[in-house]
């Protein structure tokens, strides 16, 4: 090949690329479904709602916002103990105007039985007015921020603090006013643990909610079930229920913050089945079975959904992670309204109603029938594009062609620019 022709080959190659990648990329972000707009007739009840996020977010990303009923920003905090926080993730408001929050942070110097500086993970408050403050923390040092952040704690009506303890893998309780913990649940009461739950992610309790009087439901993502654990009489417990036993990855995969509905019903955020699902409890033969999912709204696919909850009114709050949007849905999962967040949220809750669990019985289930979506999983390229969400900000309309797109884009790129190098050196 003469030097002419190696020149005009690796240049149109390199062009090619470039062509590529501009139009994939350019085209999906010009053709990509509005994330932050009304999208029903139904969209003007929600005219005195607030929406409450907690954003885990990217590296140091972590974040509680206010968004207005509209989607504008009300108020946020990103604060930390080095100006940033690792993650933010649970959020409640609370009757005084505050906010419970669970965080992850470093840079503590109280370490334990950890090397400082060590990082922390537990329960902040923070106060909103005037400007965003926390105004008290309680937190314990674990070895390593994967893994191990408290992702779930509420405040119960007696004032103390239920809490998903994650590093060991519990959940218990302590004193408001003490800070000193007065019952814990520990998950080795129920499944046989590895010798140090500290150095392995065992099995990631990511979720407790009071459901009645003593009564605790759990979620255990990693083997894919959620449990029923009441306090008994003389201050031990007991797992007195199992849904999903067998730990089917078709019922539940990975799940978070599941929504108590009420007795036989629960509404779950299906994180690896990239849907929501209620199930229901058969009256016949006692298993638990898909009732309802939704897999994607508004024209987007739900991407690693962590949180779904129902209001009083039937519809449905769904936190769709990996793509960076909060949604209220219909019965039917038509969309009504879409709040763009900031990259990664964890959980929200529409004000002024949270996440009322349906202790009565009276939380409403859906009956319309779900729409179908296609799975888009690409064997390798799903798992680095998820990879990437957790290390920086990717937009929400970045898929795994995208990747690919990059992937030949660096081919043509290498190949050509080797040619043009070729060509100048004759």
């Amino acid at each position: 090949m003469n030097q002419r022709k190696r020149l005009r080959i690796g240049g149109l190659l390199v062009l090619t690329g470039l062509l590529l990648s501009a139009g994939a990329f350019g085209g999906a972000w010009a053709l990509a479904p509005d994330r932050s707009s009304p999208a029903s007739g139904e969209a003007g009840s929600y005219a005195n709602t607030s929406v409450l996020i907690g954003v885990q977010g990217p590296g140091v990303g972590g974040s509680v916002t206010e968004l207005h009923a509209n989607g504008t920003i009300a108020w946020t905090y990103a604060g930390g103990t080095d100006g940033g926080v690792i993650s933010y993730q649970n959020v409640q408001s609370l009757e005084d105007g505050t906010v419970l929050t669970t965080f992850a942070d470093d840079g503590y110097s109280d370490c334990g039985d950890f090397e400082p500086p060590c990082k922390r993970t537990g329960v902040r408050i923070i106060d909103p007015d005037p400007e965003p403050t926390v105004v008290s923390e309680w937190s314990y040092p674990v070895r390593t921020r994967k893994d191990s952040e408290v992702h779930d704690a509420e405040r119960l009506p007696s004032g103390d603090v239920l809490v998903a303890d994650m590093e060991y893998e519990s959940i218990f309780v302590y004193d408001d006013s003490t800070g000193e913990r007065t019952w814990t649940w520990n998950a080795s009461e129920h499944y046989e643990a590895p010798p140090d739950p500290t150095r392995e992610d065992w099995l990631h309790i990511n979720d407790v909610d009071r459901i009645g009087e003593d009564r605790y439901l759990v979620s255990v993502r990693n083997v894919n079930q959620l449990l029923i654990v009441e306090r008994t009489d003389d201050g031990g417990s007991e797992v007195v229920e199992v849904i999903n036993e067998d730990r089917d990855a078709d019922v539940l995969n990975q799940q978070h913050n599941p929504h108590w509905l009420g007795p036989g019903r629960v509404l779950v955020a299906d994180s690896e089945n990239h849907r929501v699902v209620e199930l229901h409890r058969n009256g016949t033969t006692g298993e638990w079975e898909v009732a309802w999912t939704l897999a994607g709204t508004g024209g987007i696919a739900f991407e690693w959904p962590r949180d779904a909850d129902r209001l009083p009114n039937g519809h449905t709050v769904i936190t769709d992670t990996r793509n960076d949007r909060v949604v209220v849905v219909d019965e039917d999962g038509r969309l009504v309204r879409s709040y763009a967040t900031a990259p990664l949220p964890y959980e929200a809750d529409v004000l002024p109603y949270g996440e009322r669990a349906g202790l009565e019985g009276d939380t409403p289930t859906v009956h319309g029938e779900s729409a179908e979506w296609t799975s888009r999983d690409v064997p390798v390229l799903s798992t680095l594009l998820a990879g990437m969400h957790h290390v920086v900000a990717v937009p929400y309309w970045v898929s795994e062609l995208h990747l690919l797109v990059l992937v030949v884009t660096a081919v043509l790129w290498g190949w050509g620019g080797w040619l043009v190098v070729r060509g100048w050196r004759g």
